[in-house]
């Protein structure tokens, strides 16, 4: 029939077409070869050839290095010199997590200075910024306190830091020196070579030589504050406050509760506030105990367990050696879905 002959026809032009066509394409990724001659001398024109088609006809794949998952996250997050031009947020938890649009404390304001400036981590979420500087200003007027010596708050994009602290990760810690600011503004220089001096002699007395009432002061005062979830200080601080605050008949003691013992907080206290009314995947930690505890945890940190490991029984058996301790990298893949934009953000 006509309509068979035809449809041969068409099938027969259509497999000379497609022919011719395959013809071309190889004559012409020959000829690309033969216009290569260093290509034509690395390579055999069959191996060209074949690249040449898969690079065509096979997507690429991703250079080495775009995928974060498993790369530590204080590479990434310490390389970043700038905050995200983002909502303030932050994001997780105060030793897992990230900040969003944060705000820098100036380095020098009417009541304090910041100390360490190469670190560039005196960034935070802007009601920290704001709370440290309504300390400094008022522990001046009414404390008796010269001026804020301001330590570390948070990296430009908060996360893990190249060195130093497990937390100040979402931009809501700040660590205040214990030694008032001077008289003068401190030279960049001095700002990287100061020390900021320790309060006490050993984990159970206090330096009385350099602590002085307006330590108990500004300790009181930012315990007040509403925002503030917890100050840490090493033991004998605390155990000085709690006398401090019954020489001074003070009735009202749940403030106490905030001032937390704990190690290495001896020459500095670290303010903690508490995630921002509205934030969206922050994690706030257990509140602090509405009392003065100045009791049973302060007996604990008096005491040797938390500073001397339990001694082995004589004649217990030897134990198999244990394996070699890592200590745990935070990766991207360990921190909130947020914080890969807060990373990738302007």
């Amino acid at each position: 029939m006509p309509s068979a002959k035809l449809e041969k026809r068409f099938n027969r032009t259509l497999l000379q077409t497609l022919t011719l066509r395959s013809v071309l394409s190889v004559l012409a990724l020959s000829a690309a070869v033969l216009c290569a001659p260093d290509l034509a001398r690395a390579q055999t024109p069959g191996d060209a050839i074949g690249d040449l088609i898969k690079d065509v006809v096979i997507p690429r794949a991703k250079p080495e290095g775009l995928s974060t998952r498993n790369v530590a996250a204080k590479r990434l997050f310490g390389a970043k010199k700038k905050a995200a031009r983002l909502r303030p947020n932050a994001y997780g938890s105060y030793t897992r997590g990230c900040l969003a649009g944060a705000e820098q404390l100036e380095a020098t304001g009417p009541a304090w200075q910041a100390m360490r400036l190469s670190r560039n981590r005196h960034w935070g979420h802007p009601k920290l910024v704001a709370l440290v500087r309504r300390l400094a200003v008022e522990a001046k007027q009414h404390d008796g306190w010269n001026g804020l010596l301001v330590g570390d708050l948070s990296q430009p994009r908060g996360g893990p830091m190249t060195s130093g602290h497990r937390s100040h990760q979402i931009g809501l810690d700040a660590d205040i020196w214990l030694n008032p600011m001077p008289n003068r503004e401190l030279t960049y220089n001095e700002r990287e070579k100061i020390s900021a001096k320790s309060m006490v002699l050993d984990r159970k007395r206090l330096n009385r030589k350099r602590w002085t009432e307006a330590h108990a002061r500004i300790l009181f005062r930012t315990a007040n504050y509403h925002e503030v979830e917890r100050i840490f200080v090493h033991p004998p601080i605390k155990k000085e406050m709690c006398e401090w605050a019954t020489r001074k008949g003070v009735k009202d003691r749940r403030w106490l509760g905030k001032i937390r013992a704990y190690y290495g907080h001896h020459y500095h206290f670290h303010i903690r506030i508490r995630c921002p009314q509205g934030a969206v995947g922050c994690k706030d930690q257990k509140l602090a105990p509405r009392k003065d505890d100045c009791e049973e945890n302060l007996a604990y940190w008096m005491g040797t367990k938390p500073w001397v490991r339990p001694k082995k029984k004589k004649g217990a058996k030897k134990k198999k050696p244990k394996k070699v301790y890592k200590p745990f990298v935070v990766q991207m893949k360990h921190l909130p879905k947020a914080c890969r934009t807060v990373l990738n953000a302007q």
